[in-house]
């Protein structure tokens, strides 16, 4: 093709945009359905992005050695919620029209080097707007890393306003139900797509992070209810195998996302002296671990010592209480304890039964005792704080 014939055809071109965008708009909604459904305003924004589309071409004929078309830059004649709202494949599919529409009115002129550059064209703006979308999904997924990271250090520290839940609403959290927080080692590459994976088995939501060494995962039910909560320990049990060797702590449930930073500190408080459990398991319980945490100076294990096993029995009655006390001190021995309470080695059976009931450990176990016996410890030197406060007052 001579300079002259190039330059007739680009005049061509010229005169018969308008024909060109109008053709293009009747084959988009001849052609695809998803353009069919768009309400009117997004249609006209996609109208300007195929006009921009043939504008360009235009110019790419003008100018062999111009660069080819940019997707950038004929976006950027639709709004920006226009971007978000079409995918890859649908503007894969727009190009494949516009460039369909264009090419048989060229394919009149009989031209083999203008078809071959249309299609030329068409490949480059593909592979352009493929680019765009990749650079705008790599941007994304940095920016909700980034957000995540903030989130889950917001939880961690229990410092937070009133946006956190706007922002844990921009990572896509679904979770309306109980919510824990899990704390492990970390491996050298945490499969984060995994984690999430496993989660949206059990119905539930995840945020994950890193903090050094350690592996964070909150974990959220989607849905509301008791019925609807899941088992957090199956969870946790499923996403064993992307923490590193070493301890797992689970902190206990919470009812909220904004709350979850009481079972964060549990779980970190248990995994800074799960070491010190013997045999302990993996993973564990943050309440299992309360003996361990209250000697460290934890005053939240404090509190549930007392709040969930301590004044539950005292609020029972004296008996209930001191036969704990003194089974403990017998070292578990049901007849010593029953010798020196004066009564039958059975009545001491069903005491002890009737505490688990109501605590929900089991004081004839080993571990259990240890746990009710730092109750009964933290328990009463709360107790003789109390009566100390009331004798000063007086």
């Amino acid at each position: 093709m001579t300079k002259k014939s190039t330059e007739q055809i680009v005049s061509w071109l010229r005169g018969i945009s308008g024909e060109l965008s109008t053709a293009t708009i009747k084959n988009l909604d001849a052609t695809l359905p998803w353009y069919r459904d768009m309400p009117p305003g997004r249609r006209s924004a996609v109208g300007l992005v195929a006009q921009a589309g043939i504008s360009s071409f235009i110019k790419y004929l003008e100018d062999p050695q111009a660069e080819p078309w940019v997707a950038a830059d004929v976006f950027a004649a639709a709004p920006r919620e226009l971007l978000r709202s079409i995918s890859l494949q649908q503007t894969l599919q727009l190009i494949r029209v516009t460039v369909e529409t264009v090419e048989e009115r060229l394919l009149l002129e009989e031209d083999d080097a203008l078809t071959s550059r249309i299609r030329l064209y068409s490949r480059e703006i593909a592979f352009s707007a493929a680019d765009v979308y990749a650079r705008a999904a790599e941007a994304r997924g940095l920016w909700d890393a980034r957000l995540e990271a903030l989130v889950v250090d917001s939880i961690l520290t229990g410092e937070y306003d009133d946006e956190l839940p706007s922002r844990i609403a921009a990572l896509g959290w679904q979770g309306k139900g109980g919510v824990c927080v899990v704390v492990g080692r970390a491996t050298e590459a945490v499969e984060v797509d995994q984690i999430r994976r496993t989660a949206r088995k059990f119905n539930a939501d995840v945020l994950v992070g890193v903090q050094g060494v350690r592996l964070i995962v909150v974990i959220g039910s989607a849905d509301e209810g008791e019925e609807s909560k899941p088992n957090f320990m199956d969870i946790v049990e499923g996403l064993t195998q992307n923490f590193d060797e070493g301890p797992i702590v689970v902190g206990h449930p919470v009812e909220s996302v904004v709350e979850a930073s009481r079972s964060a500190k549990a779980a970190l408080a248990g995994f800074a002296v799960a070491g010190a459990y013997r045999n302990c398991p993996r993973p564990v319980l943050s309440d299992e671990l309360l003996p361990e945490r209250a000697l460290a100076g934890d005053s939240q294990a404090r509190q549930r010592l007392v709040s969930k096993i301590y004044n539950p029995i005292k609020n029972q009655g004296g008996e209930l209480l001191n036969t704990l006390w003194c089974y403990i001190d017998n070292g578990r021995s049901l007849e010593a304890t029953a010798r020196e309470l004066f009564v039958h080695p059975n009545t001491v059976r069903y005491r002890l039964k009737r505490i688990a009931e109501i605590v929900g450990w089991d004081p004839m176990g080993p571990r259990e005792a240890q746990i009710m016996q730092s109750a009964i410890i933290v328990g009463s030197i709360a107790d003789a704080g109390t009566v100390r406060s009331r004798q000063l007052k007086k």
